[in-house]
């Protein structure tokens, strides 16, 4: 099977997962940012946690739409995004932590 009349449709699915995991990353961030501001956040997490795995599953289901290359590049579209905004928003050189996170 040749790949170049479905490269536009590889490259889409890449985009898509790119997007996908900007958004899981960037809602993990500030879900971790929450918890370590305030108390009682365990609701709010875990309704964070389904949400973000229930779009990010949907948008895998809608991009595959039956091909596994579709798939495999938004999965790889995904992983390069994750690593990005972990370097991006990881923590910084001289900051420190103030106390620990989770109070007992």
């Amino acid at each position: 099977m040749s790949l170049g009349p479905q490269m536009p449709y590889l490259i889409l699915a890449f985009s898509v997962g790119l997007a996908l995991g900007v958004f899981f990353s960037l809602h993990l961030w500030r879900s971790v940012q929450r918890m370590a501001e305030s108390a009682g956040h365990q609701l709010a997490s875990a309704a964070g946690f389904l949400l973000r795995i229930a779009v990010v599953t949907a948008g895998f289901a809608v991009v595959m739409a039956g091909s596994w290359e579709r798939l495999l590049a938004a999965l790889l579209g995904f992983v390069v995004a994750r690593e990005l905004m972990v370097r991006s928003l990881g923590r910084k050189p001289g900051r420190t932590q103030r106390g620990p996170v989770w109070r007992y």
